[in-house]
C-alpha cells in the first residue's frame, strides 16, 4: 500500500521540541525504555508526529515519523513504528482539542488502575486530575490480550473510555496524558506521576480517613487559563535537554 501523503513541512524547532519531550519524560521518571509522546501536525490536523520505535531517552529529531490518523506512516523510510501508536491516532480522531498525547507505564500511577481507589488531585500542580480519571480495562471488550493497544479497534475503545477527560488509566498497563499543547501534555504526564506518589503517601498517613483533595471546581480554577506552571516547568526541562545535546 502506498504511504499517505505528508501534511507538509514541520519547523525544525518543533521537531527538536518533540524529541526533547521524550527525553524530558525519561529524565522525570515517567518513561523508561518504553513509552512515547506524540504531537499533532501543526498545519495538518489529520496527521501526527511521533518518534520511531526507540527508547525515549535516545530520541533525536531525525527519529520523528509522520502518521495519518489511521496510524499509517507517511515517511518511515524503513524505520520501525511503535505498536501502540493507535492510542495516539484514535484519540486525535475524536478529540480535536488535543494536540499532544503521552503514553507511559508510570509506576506510581499503575496501582490506581488495579484497585477501586480513584486518583484524586492532591495539590494545585495536579489540578487537572480533579476533573476525573477513568480506567480503561482492555479485557472488557477484548477478553484476554497481551494488554497492548495494538490496533485501531482497541484505540477506539480506549478513546471512548477517556471521553472528554485528559488522563486515562489502563488496567495493568499504564496511562495516557493529553493536552492542548506538547508542553501541557508533558506537564500533565509528569505531575500525574507526582500526584500518584503524593496520594500513596497521603493514604498511608491518613489511616483510611477522608482526604482533603481538590474538588472539581478547585481543580478547574487551579488549572485555568492564567496558569503558568506548565510553561515554567517546560522552560526548565527544555533547557536541561539543550545542555546535554547539540540540537
Amino acid at each position: 500500500m502506498d504511504a499517505p501523503s505528508s501534511g507538509g513541512a514541520v519547523a525544525a524547532e518543533l521537531l527538536r521540541d518533540l524529541a526533547a519531550a521524550s527525553r524530558i519524560l525519561a529524565a522525570q521518571g515517567v518513561v523508561d525504555g518504553f513509552g512515547h509522546v506524540s504531537m499533532r501536525h501543526p498545519s495538518a490536523p489529520d496527521r501526527f508526529l511521533m518518534a520511531r520505535s526507540i527508547a525515549p531517552a535516545l530520541v533525536t529529531p531525525g527519529d520523528i515519523i509522520e502518521y495519518d490518523l489511521d496510524c499509517n506512516p507517511c515517511n518511515a523510510g524503513g524505520r520501525g513504528s511503535f505498536l501502540e501508536r493507535f492510542i495516539h491516532g484514535e484519540i486525535y480522531k475524536v478529540r480535536p482539542d488535543i494536540m499532544s498525547v503521552v503514553h507511559s507505564h508510570s509506576p506510581s500511577v499503575i496501582p490506581f488502575g488495579l484497585v477501586g481507589v480513584p486518583m484524586r488531585a492532591m495539590f494545585h500542580n495536579a489540578a487537572f486530575v480533579a476533573a476525573g480519571v477513568p480506567v480503561f480495562d482492555i479485557r472488557k471488550a477484548f477478553g484476554a490480550t497481551d494488554m497492548l493497544v495494538s490496533d485501531g479497534a482497541k484505540g477506539v475503545a480506549l478513546a471512548g473510555i477517556m471521553g472528554n477527560k485528559d488522563i486515562v488509566l489502563m488496567r495493568a498497563h499504564g496511562s495516557v496524558a493529553c493536552g492542548p499543547t506538547l508542553q501541557s501534555a508533558v506537564f500533565r504526564a509528569v505531575y500525574t506521576e507526582v500526584n500518584a506518589r503524593i496520594q500513596h503517601w497521603t493514604m498511608a498517613l491518613g489511616g483510611g480517613g477522608p482526604i482533603a483533595a481538590l474538588d472539581e471546581e478547585e481543580g478547574r480554577l487551579a488549572d485555568g487559563p492564567n496558569r503558568t506552571a506548565g510553561t515554567r516547568a517546560w522552560d526548565l526541562w527544555r533547557a536541561q535537554v539543550r545542555a546535554q545535546v547539540n540540537w
